[in-house]
């Protein structure tokens, strides 16, 4: 997937160089290791001779390593101290852990909370066990947004004018997939007003099903969100709605009230959905409308 550090249109207050500063360190992914200005250029879809200058310049304030037997740079120690600087400052992610590694031994499944990066929603935090082989996602890991739980849960607890946005992007990024996708997430949008959590049984990966609770904090940080997961053979979508959704609702629930937090908007009835949509708010189906 390239990436692009394009200035938003009228925006004076933008730095387009520190944009594409962020860009290059961007596209390094946990799995790679190694990356060439030629690769960097690729992924970012900057030109090369300024991908060169960015490099040097990451390279001079001690955020790249350069490689010189391979002509290729990692990410130094510097990028992982802002990193954990910020996973320190996300104190969601610590306060919760006790109650997501209550969770996984009530349930046998794995346990993560993570927020939105992009198109993706990234861990923060992960208590799994060794009955969750097949879910093997650590903090820093990523998920779609479109066909997680975890993802779909963030969707439904956005603004109506911030859901529309990240829509509108998904469309346009996903191109010809996004028809089953968006189906997908108005599903997803009537079983969080329904029962509060939003479901993925085999949507991202066919033997990984999983329900997923957002959660906002009265500092205006978040939406965050949390997953519940494990293999399909341990997980049916029976137990999912009626057992593990629940269960991690009264977990969210729990902690939101630890945190002072606010919960997004209560479960609804069917009537009160149908009386919203009559009535012009944007529920599941008014929103997808504007984006199909």
């Amino acid at each position: 997937m390239k990436r692009t550090g394009k200035k938003p249109a009228t925006d004076r207050n933008f730095v387009v160089a520190l944009s594409r500063g962020l860009e290059v360190l961007r596209a390094f992914q946990p799995n790679d290791g190694l990356l060439g200005n030629q690769e960097i250029a690729a992924r970012t879809n900057l030109p090369k001779p300024t991908v060169s200058r960015l490099t040097y310049t990451l390279t001079k304030l001690g955020y790249l390593t350069p490689v010189p037997r391979f002509e290729k740079y990692r990410l130094a120690p510097a990028v992982m101290a802002l990193g954990y600087a910020a996973l320190a400052n996300l104190g969601v992610g610590r306060l919760s852990e006790p109650y997501r590694e209550e969770l996984m031994r009530q349930t046998g499944g794995a346990c993560a909370v993570g927020g939105r990066d992009r198109h993706s929603m990234i861990y923060f935090g992960q208590s799994r066990s060794e009955l969750t082989v097949g879910v093997q996602l650590d903090v820093g890991s990523r998920i779609p947004i479109a066909t997680t739980a975890m993802g779909r849960a963030y969707i439904w607890a956005l603004t109506d004018e911030e859901r529309a946005a990240l829509l509108r992007e998904l469309r346009e990024h996903y191109g010809s997939r996004w028809p089953k996708m968006r189906d997908g997430i108005e599903r997803s949008g009537e079983t969080v007003a329904k029962y509060g959590f939003a479901m993925s049984a085999g949507e991202w990966q066919d033997d990984v099903h999983a329900v997923g609770v957002a959660l906002k904090l009265n500092d205006g940080t978040g939406p965050y969100a949390f997953n519940c997961g494990a293999p399909a053979f341990r997980f049916t979508e029976e137990r999912l709605r009626n057992d593990i959704g629940p269960r991690l609702v009264a977990m969210v629930r729990n902690i939101e009230a630890a945190l002072g937090g606010i919960a997004p908007p209560a479960a609804q009835s069917r009537k009160q959905q149908k009386q919203q949509n009559k009535n012009g708010k944007p529920g599941g189906k008014v929103v997808a409308e504007e984006i199909r």
